[in-house]
Order: C-alpha cells, then sequence, then structure tokens
C-alpha cells in the first residue's frame, strides 16, 4: 500500500500554530513512510471562506519547508484539490446514499427540529430526531414540496450498535451509534458539507492515513458510516492531541489573545514583536499579529527550523532526553506510536530556546543574510547593501552574540546604522548619566580629545586608553564610561563599550560625542 496523507485547511483566516503542527505531524509520517503528502483545501463553506487567507496558509507552509507532492500549484492525478470544484463527485455520493437507502430528503424546518430538541430537554432524554419530516419517496417529497417546504438530505444513521475504530494514537474507541444525530451531508441550497465531501475526497484520492487533530474525532461516526455506505475501504485514523494554551490544558485560539497576553513569556513576546512591526511598518494588530498563528513567526524573523523542532515535541517525543532536532533527523526517526493522547501547551519561551539553539549553529554571514531585510524594511540601510554596510552588520552580529535571538532584534541596536547627526537620544539617560552629573561633561570632553589623538581605534586599544584617562585624572570608570555610551550611541544600555566605539569608526565616535556635548 502506498501511503498517502492530507492536511485540509479550511481558508478561512490565518494558519493556526495547531493546524501547522497536524500537517508537520502528515508530512513527516508521509515521509518517514516513502508516500506521499496531499495539500487539499476544504472550501465548501462560502460563506466561512477568506479567499485572501489562503496565501498565507500556503506561504506559511512553504516557508516552513512543508512542501506537498499533489496540491494547489502542483500537478497530480487526483486534482483538483480545492473542494468545491469537485461538487459533481460529491453530488454522486449524495444520490447514490439517496439510493441505497443510506440516507434521506428532509423537510423539517430549523423551527420544527429546535422545538423537538427542546422537547427532549424538557423531558431530560437525549434527542433523537423523530424523522417526521422524513421524504424517502417521490410521493411524499412532492407532497412536502407543495407545502413549500424545502429539503436538505440527512444521514439515516443506525439506532443500535456500537461503533469500533482502532485508532493508531488513541487505541480502541468506541461509539454507540444510538447517540449520533442524522446529520446533514447537503444544504437546502445544494451544497455539501465537509463531513461527506471530506469522506468522498479522501477515497477518490487515496488517502492511506487521516491523521488529523483530536477535535475531529466526534466526527469520524458520520464519516465512517458515509464510507461504508458507499463502499468504500476505510482508512486508518490517528487523531492527534491538541495544542494547548500557554500553562494549561484548554486548546488553544486564536480569538483569545487578550487572555494568554496575562502569561509574562507569551505578553514579552507579543511586546517584542509588536516593537519590530512598528519599526519597519508592519500592521500589527490582534488578527495578522498573535503568536497563535505562524505567520507571526515569520514576520519577526524566527528560523522556519526551530518552528519545526518545536511543533514537532508537542505531542511527541523520541525519548526523554533528546530534543534538538533537524528535520533530516525528525524524517528518520518519527512515527505515531511515539504520538501522546494528551495535549501540549504551547510555551513562548521554550520555543524562544529552540530559536536561540538553532540561531547559534548559524554562521555569522548566515545571520547577516537574516537580518538584512529587517533594516532596509526599516530604512536603516540601503537596498542592495553596499559591502562596507554588510561589514558592519557583521561586526555588530559578531559583538551581540547571542543578544541576537530572532532577526528582527537588530533592529534594537539601530544606532550602528543611523546618521550621526540624526541619532535620537534617550532623554531621561541623557539628563542621569550626562547632563546631571557633576563633571560628567568635563570628563567626557577629555576623553573626547584623547579619542581623537587614536592612532588605531580597536577595541583593546580603546579600553586601554581609557584606562590610562582614568588613571591620569584620577577618575573612576563609571565617571566616564556611562556618558560616553550615551553619547554615542543615545541610549542606557547597549554592546560592549569599546566594540561599540570600534564598530562605529573614530569619525563617527567623535560627532557622536560633540553633538551630545552641545546638548547639555
Amino acid at each position: 500500500m502506498t501511503i498517502r496523507t492530507r492536511f485540509a485547511p479550511s481558508p478561512t483566516g490565518y494558519l493556526h500554530i495547531g493546524g501547522v503542527r497536524t500537517a508537520l505531524f502528515c508530512w513527516l509520517f508521509a515521509r518517514a513512510q516513502g508516500g506521499k503528502f496531499i495539500l487539499r483545501i476544504d472550501d465548501t463553506d462560502a460563506q466561512r471562506n477568506v479567499r485572501e487567507a489562503l496565501r498565507p496558509i500556503l506561504g506559511g507552509l512553504r516557508w516552513l519547508g512543508i512542501t506537498w507532492d499533489e496540491g494547489p500549484d502542483v500537478d497530480g492525478p487526483f486534482g483538483p484539490y480545492y473542494q468545491s470544484r469537485r461538487t459533481e463527485l460529491h453530488q454522486a455520493a449524495v444520490e447514490e446514499l439517496l439510493a441505497r437507502g443510506c440516507a434521506y430528503r428532509d423537510f423539517a424546518t430549523p423551527e420544527e427540529i429546535q422545538a423537538e430538541r427542546e422537547a427532549a430537554v424538557a423531558a431530560k432524554r437525549d434527542y433523537v430526531y423523530s424523522r417526521r419530516w422524513m421524504a424517502e419517496s417521490p410521493e411524499n417529497v412532492a407532497r412536502f414540496e407543495a407545502e413549500g417546504r424545502r429539503s436538505v438530505v440527512r444521514l439515516k444513521m443506525p439506532r443500535t450498535g456500537t461503533l469500533v475504530i482502532d485508532d493508531l494514537i488513541r487505541g480502541k474507541v468506541e461509539f454507540e451509534w444510538a447517540r449520533e444525530q442524522d446529520h446533514v451531508i447537503q444544504r437546502a441550497d445544494g451544497s455539501c458539507l465537509y463531513h461527506l465531501a471530506s469522506a468522498v475526497d479522501d477515497y477518490a484520492m487515496e488517502i492511506s492515513h487521516v491523521i488529523r487533530a483530536e477535535e475531529h474525532l466526534s466526527n469520524t461516526p458520520r464519516q465512517v458510516f458515509i464510507i461504508q455506505s458507499l463502499g468504500y475501504p476505510l482508512p486508518r485514523h490517528a487523531h492527534l492531541p491538541f495544542v494547548a494554551e500557554p500553562g494549561s490544558k484548554t486548546k488553544l485560539s486564536k480569538r483569545k489573545l487578550d487572555k494568554y497576553l496575562k502569561n509574562r513569556d507569551f505578553a514579552d513576546l507579543v511586546d517584542r514583536g509588536r516593537r519590530i512591526a512598528e519599526a519597519i511598518g508592519l500592521d500589527a494588530s490582534p488578527e495578522q499579529f498573535n503568536p497563535v498563528i505562524v505567520d507571526f513567526y515569520r514576520q519577526i524573523g524566527f528560523l522556519p527550523r526551530a518552528i519545526v523542532n518545536y511543533l514537532a515535541l508537542l505531542g511527541w517525543s523520541l525519548d526523554d532526553r533528546t530534543e534538538h532536532f533537524d528535520v533530516n533527523e525528525l524524517v528518520e526517526h518519527f512515527s505515531l506510536d511515539r504520538v501522546n493522547k494528551a495535549p501540549a501547551s504551547l510555551d513562548t519561551k521554550k520555543l524562544e530556546a529552540f530559536q536561540a539553539r538553532h540561531m547559534q549553529k548559524l554562521s555569522v554571514a548566515e545571520k547577516a543574510a537574516m537580518v538584512i531585510p529587517f533594516l532596509q524594511e526599516a530604512g536603516l540601510i540601503a537596498a542592495p547593501a553596499p559591502a562596507d554596510v554588510e561589514e558592519r552588520v557583521e561586526a555588530v552580529l559578531r559583538a551581540a552574540g547571542e543578544r541576537i535571538r530572532i532577526a528582527g532584534d537588530v533592529l534594537e541596536l539601530a544606532e550602528f546604522f543611523t546618521p550621526d547627526d540624526q541619532l535620537p537620544y534617550d532623554p531621561q539617560a541623557l539628563d542621569k548619566r550626562l547632563r546631571r552629573p557633576a563633571g560628567a561633561a568635563e570628563a567626557l570632553r577629555g576623553f573626547r580629545a584623547k579619542l581623537a589623538a587614536a592612532e588605531t581605534f580597536e577595541a583593546d586599544a580603546l579600553e586601554r586608553l581609557l584606562n590610562d584617562f582614568l588613571a591620569d585624572e584620577g577618575l573612576a570608570i563609571g565617571d566616564v564610561i556611562h556618558a560616553l555610551r550615551v553619547a554615542v550611541t543615545g541610549k542606557a544600555v547597549g554592546l560592549g563599550m569599546f566594540e561599540t566605539l570600534a564598530i562605529l569608526g573614530k569619525p563617527s565616535a567623535l560627532a557622536r560625542i560633540d553633538r551630545a556635548l552641545a546638548q547639555v
């Protein structure tokens, strides 16, 4: 049997972290088994589908390296890969279910269905549709239509017995048929619902393994009934644990950003992301700029390999000690029998730790290639970047070390790329370090003269120069270095002082000191 898995998102919004994790597991299983991974767009709900939301879904998967063997923009023998273009196949299945007596036309109004539900609640019994408005003969259809009623098509579900599913993650799962409703599979306007379309398309596309989130477990009985009623072979099912909220066992949601911001690590990442977004002119609205959405991480400069590594461990593990994998290692080791049944919480602090680990493995040149687009978007350097600017970027990255954990962090070091006459000064830092302390301006002016006379402007030589100046003047290092930092960077904190001076160079450092002194 050829292993064929599928990920079938609906274009109703930006790609959710939980959805990405599902896609990743489908992809890893297919790759590990030498099979095929199919991307299908389940766009049967025309009212909820957002056409423009498809672009970030496709782009997000590609950015993560989750490529598909068949699907949108990729030719394949089982297309089209949009459910909305497969309506003839779905309609044929509806007609077959009706002909076999496994479905029926129902002419009940929503109000009549609701009245039956309320009666069941009042009687403290489980609701089961009475099928009072069921029409299985042409005569009954004609009678109801004469009353001006419109019909939907419902499954005629069994009322006795038990369905047993051998789930590859959850093991033996049982469903009592009597608890299943006669689910609608075709609306009055003729459009088919997800449950029918998904079962029919899975069969038509020869999907061997349906790997999906556990919230779809409740859909399984109706879909199995459709599959068996149409005489299709049953695919293997594997229901993944959902991704939970930070520090919780409740399912993660795109709509609960305010709640998640109470988690300090989550809030810190959001604040950091919004600073980056503001600097490069991105829309930072909660609908688009939210760590629950995968595009958030792309926009602020995470490495896709770090996201993939972290997401793979949300519900799966190789053992109790190995955490860091590259993609090839994940493909080599992945199996469904190592997937946990319990939900795993989104932990942004741990995700950042994975990001930092993968960033450490990059060369300075590779990091520079990541951060330069952010500097260009912020208008701090030209595009394309001149060779001397690239050299400065690499020098800044070497001095910053592990402080640059995501590519957008480089924007916190904008002082290295700002023209000297446009450098902004933190008013509080300027006042505290240069204006108010007695003698600070005079000490800085004295050291400025030493800098002007320096024959070499390398970090080690500059450190010796300052130490000699302090000894000659009888000053402590704090009498000069804080004022010096504010003068050349505009801020109270930053990279190593002598590395900063060396990167800026003598003309820039002197010009900035002069400008700061002029303000006090």
